[in-house]
């Protein structure tokens, strides 16, 4: 109709004139990157104000334009899209990172970071971690054993520059230990050593990194309490330290101070590791799991441990993975949420406390982008409510790319049209 073509010229030219003067338009950016979370708020963890454990999703207060998400034992850490870095929940150690000691039920900015640019970050049981665009790596927080890597067993408050690291890529960490991706595809580890998590052939303690020998092609790595994995870039995956539940993957419940190859994975594609057990994403989709399962966190509809790898029962279509202390969590291709496994805080937001030995959705989620498992408790990240059809990368922003397609169409609610070709995953 005449009228319809009209309003389509004016956007368009509306849009063109936007593109022109700002190089790209964002679409209702306040509402996109909010984050959620549920299971347990003894000290404010889900960030809502409140100290009230949650069985369903919460949203975190005052949260816009997040790019990524970690949750700790007891705290969580977001990234916003300026770089700022914020964390909240319990900060007794200073893993919240603003200079105090002090509990936060809302997000507080981590000090420190002004002029960096933070690219990853990591939580630990009670210290955090950040990557740089630079390659180097600070962190914050519990130090008891070494796990800042700054050379000393001082917590700090604000970050510390970990000693010697310049090339780091990506960063995990576990309890009270931390490892790093360098750029050449090895990897180093600092921090608590008794169970050899640091893979450095020995059981001491390293307050500055230390290579884990034998390791090669290495894509991306993960840190349980006391274990640590890495996934090679064939598909296979390695891991190293406490293996009394079979975390580690080898068919045994031998400790290993240097890398074990886990059994029967060939085409591993993202892992993910809690307390005492881990999970691997394959290239099909599926998903398999690991280690210690006395709450069904191996998702296999048994309580038994493992000490190789066993499907997850029932999922499919699986994007992300993401493991807390004894449960579990998945993105799906859908942008929906599904848990499985310990589930007395509501961490996995099913609306109950019941244990759930076989994946749960996670209520009233879509949307959502990135996942995260804490100690007790779940994270979601949300992209965007609004898409414009013809957004080529696929980033809740339009620039030159897009308006050519964007020009013939209109904005599209995806919480009311999901089944719309614009809110379809690509």
């Amino acid at each position: 109709m005449k009228t319809q073509t009209n309003l389509k010229i004016w956007w368009a030219i509306s849009v063109f004139l936007l593109v022109l003067a700002f190089g790209s338009m964002p679409t209702q950016a306040a509402q996109t990157g909010s984050v959620v979370a549920w299971g347990r708020n003894s000290v404010g963890q889900l960030g809502d104000g409140t100290t009230t454990d949650s069985t369903t999703p919460v949203t975190v207060s005052g949260l816009s334009g997040v790019t990524a998400i970690a949750a700790g034992d007891n705290h969580t850490v977001a990234i916003l899209g300026d770089g700022t870095v914020v964390a909240w929940g319990y900060n007794a150690y200073g893993q919240l990172g603003d200079g105090t000691t002090t509990d936060s039920t809302t997000p507080v900015t981590v000090s420190g970071l002004s002029g960096v640019t933070v690219t990853a970050i990591a939580a630990g049981r009670r210290h955090t971690v950040a990557l740089l665009d630079d390659g180097t790596v600070v962190a914050w927080g519990r130090n008891s054993v070494g796990q800042l890597g700054d050379g000393t067993n001082d917590d700090s408050t604000t970050p510390v520059t970990v000693s010697g690291l310049s090339d780091a890529t990506a960063i995990a960490a576990g309890y009270s230990h931390t490892a790093a991706l360098l750029s050449d595809g090895s990897v180093v580890a600092w921090g608590n050593n008794v169970y050899g998590q640091l893979g450095d052939w020995t059981t001491v303690n390293r307050t500055t990194p230390v290579a884990v020998p034998g390791l090669s092609g290495v894509t991306a790595i993960a840190a349980g309490s006391y274990h640590t994995v890495a996934l090679l870039s064939g598909g296979n995956v390695r891991a190293w330290g406490y293996n009394a539940d079979g975390q580690l993957g080898n068919g045994t419940t031998t400790d290993s101070t240097t890398p074990v190859t886990v059994s029967g994975l060939s085409d591993a594609t993202a892992i993910a590791a809690g307390d005492d057990h881990t999970v691997a994403l394959r290239s099909s989709g599926s998903v398999v799991a690991w280690g210690r399962n006395n709450y069904g966190q191996l998702g296999d509809l048994t309580t038994t441990n493992r000490t190789t790898p066993v499907p997850v029962l029932g999922l499919f279509g699986v994007t992300a993975i993401a493991a807390g202390y004894s449960h579990t969590v998945a993105l799906l291709g859908d942008e929906t949420v599904v848990d499985w496994g310990n589930n007395v805080y509501g961490q996995l937001g099913d609306g109950t406390t019941t244990n759930r030995t076989t994946p749960v959705a996670v209520f009233g989620l879509s949307g959502m982008t990135a996942i995260a498992g804490g100690g007790y408790h779940s994270l979601g990240l949300k992209g965007c409510l609004y898409k414009l059809i013809g957004d080529n990368n696929n980033d809740c922003r339009v620039d030159l790319l897009d308006f050519a397609s964007m020009a013939e169409n209109w904005l599209i609610d995806c919480d009311a049209e999901p089944s719309n070709p614009a809110c379809v995953p690509k």
